[in-house]
């Protein structure tokens, strides 16, 4: 999976590594070739004092050494802008795919694994393709090229380098078996301190609130100790390596100058040789040693490329059709004919055979207790999920077979947890429509009855919102989602319980303001999902939900008179017949 990531997202970048391979190879070939020119010095310059000699031979060495530092540099500049664009790209990769999934997809894999995935996980194989780009070329030539090399200067020393070599790639093998699973932990684990973290600071008013904070202070203890414990087994073996390579390539050396010295003691080689011949095997182990650094972080990128993959390669369950409808004629209307819904592997559906039809300047409202399908039921109008049985069609038709964004347009959802984007107040009302004026704002926030605390922020529009909008109270955020919903001025609207946080005179206000603005002008359709009889009483027509199925159907009244499970819901919020809400 690492190799796909790296040949697929490095591909674009040919032009630019192929300049890194020239480069490398022309760097290599010149490090390899300054052990032979300083051995010809110490041959045929010090040993017969020929200084014109060492002058000459010194200032090749100097030309050849300075052709060697420009190409590394350059090379490494390569390199780097390969390894960075890569990264880019599978990061915007990972992102995309996250933006198509659904909440199923996004709950199996979970938000802060994905997170780790998108940052962590990325940045891990983004570090093992910049070295990648940096070794890989050097380390073949550099190994094959300084055995070629040390066995032209003496052939008699080679076995040491064929002893010495198979030494290494095997307790550098041995080492990194045991990294790949120790890594593989440590991300899972990191997924676990994030998860922790997140509901940690999500929660924090809960926390408080039951004082919480030492047995919070404890989860998030276990779960980092779980970290720092596995991060400590993959490190000892990480650490482990380079003393091992070093140990390896010490005793070499002394084996070289041990039976090298013996061999210029018998006359069988020259002092410069076995000095050229010391310098090739360093570099062959240097090689081996860059090598074995390369390994270390093969392990753990592999382990990221496997998660990264998994992203890439999941399909969201909402699919896009293959022939999208790109025109519709009606306007603002919504019907579902049997709708069913039933999760992956759940045993009971959590709707079942149910049908509503909205047209414009008319509101149906959706009502039942807690689990009965409500925010389900609204999540299948925008495809958030897809009803297994039975159809959704806006404007007449199947939302299955409408292209996307021409649904969406047509559809403003204001979802039953409020949520504001780190911005301004104007930024995020204008989320739905760019283009919409300061007036359109203003108007908004008068329907939604957030004109008021508005203005009552010194900078108004420009006021500053922080990540989900925790600086303004809940009510204030449920209404300035309300209002960006109305700035996009969409065919249908989906209130999903937008109106909880709400107390039940600004409520009223709002429902006022919005038949006033869009059902007697009958240009939207409106539905509403509420807990509060009060929220929806109004309505042209109320569906009563029970465990995924429509129960009651007709006005408050009609409700009323008639719905056992409606007569419930109003005893138990103190309404009854003839009574002010």
């Amino acid at each position: 999976m690492l190799l796909r990531l790296l040949r697929e997202y490095l591909s674009p970048y040919r032009g630019w590594l192929a300049a890194l391979v020239v480069l490398q190879f022309t760097s290599t070939a010149a490090m390899l070739y300054l052990p032979h020119l300083n051995a010809d010095i110490i041959d045929n310059g010090v040993a017969t004092g020929d200084t014109d000699y060492i002058v000459k031979i010194g200032g090749v060495m100097l030309a050849v050494a300075m052709v060697q530092a420009a190409c590394s540099m350059t090379s490494a500049w390569f390199g780097s802008q390969a390894a960075m664009a890569l990264g880019r790209d599978m990061r915007a990769a990972v992102f995309g795919r996250i933006g198509t999934f659904s909440s199923r997809e996004v709950s199996t894999l979970g938000a802060p694994s994905l997170i780790t995935r998108a940052t962590n996980d990325v940045q891990q194989v983004q570090m093992l393709a910049q070295m990648t780009c940096l070794m890989a070329v050097t380390i073949p030539i550099m190994m094959v090229g300084g055995v070629v090399m040390a066995m032209k200067e003496d052939f008699g020393l080679s076995w040491l380098v064929v002893a010495v070599v198979p030494v290494l790639f095997l307790c550098i093998g041995l080492v990194v078996s045991q990294m790949i699973p120790a890594f593989r932990q440590v991300q899972e684990r990191l997924d676990d301190v994030n998860r922790v973290l997140r509901e940690q600071i999500t929660g924090i008013r809960v926390v408080r609130a039951f004082v919480r904070e030492p047995q919070e202070t404890a989860r998030f203890a276990r779960s980092n100790d779980d970290l720092t414990a596995m991060s400590v087994t993959a490190g000892r073996w990480m650490a482990s390596l380079f003393p091992l390579v070093m140990v390896v390539s010490n005793v070499a050396s002394v084996g070289v100058i041990w039976f090298g010295g013996h061999r210029v003691d018998n006359g069988q080689m020259e002092v410069g040789a076995l000095t050229a011949f010391l310098s090739y095997l360093m570099q062959i182990l240097m090689s081996v040693m860059m090598g074995t650094f390369m390994l270390m972080m093969v392990p753990r990128a592999s382990v990221s490329a496997d998660r990264i993959a998994e992203v890439l390669d999941t399909d969201s369950s909402i699919a896009p059709p293959t022939s999208p409808v790109t025109e519709v004629e009606l306007v603002g209307h919504l019907d579902l004919e049997d709708v069913g819904f039933t999760y992956p592997g759940a045993e009971s559906p959590v709707l079942e055979g149910v049908s509503l039809s909205v047209r414009p300047g008319r509101t149906v409202a959706v009502i039942g207790s807690t689990g009965a399908g409500k925010t389900t039921l609204v999540n299948l109008v925008p495809r958030l999920l897809d009803a297994t049985d039975g159809r959704v069609l806006v404007d007449g038709v199947d939302v299955r077979d409408l292209e996307p964004e021409l649904l969406w347009s047509r559809i403003g959802l204001v979802p039953q947890r409020a949520f504001l984007f780190t911005g301004t107040v104007a930024s995020n009302l204008r989320y739905g429509n760019p283009d919409a004026t300061d007036d359109d704002l203003w108007h908004a926030l008068e329907i939604a009855q957030g004109a008021d605390f508005v203005r009552e922020m010194p900078e108004q529009l420009d006021a500053p919102i922080v990540q989900g909008g925790t600086n303004v109270s809940g009510g204030q955020r449920q209404r300035l989602a309300i209002a960006r919903a109305l700035v996009r001025r969409p065919e249908i609207y989906l209130f999903d319980d937008a109106f909880s946080a709400l107390d039940v005179a600004t409520d009223a206000r709002l429902r006022t303001a919005l038949r006033a603005e869009l059902i007697a002008s009958g240009e939207a359709a409106l539905v509403i999902v509420a807990q509060r009889i009060a929220t929806i009483r109004d309505a042209d027509e109320i569906l009563v939900l029970e465990d995924g199925r429509v129960v009651g159907r007709g006005t408050h009244d009609e409700l009323l008179a008639g719905n056992p499970t409606y007569q419930e819901i109003a005893a138990s919020q103190g309404i009854i017949e003839g009574a002010a809400a």
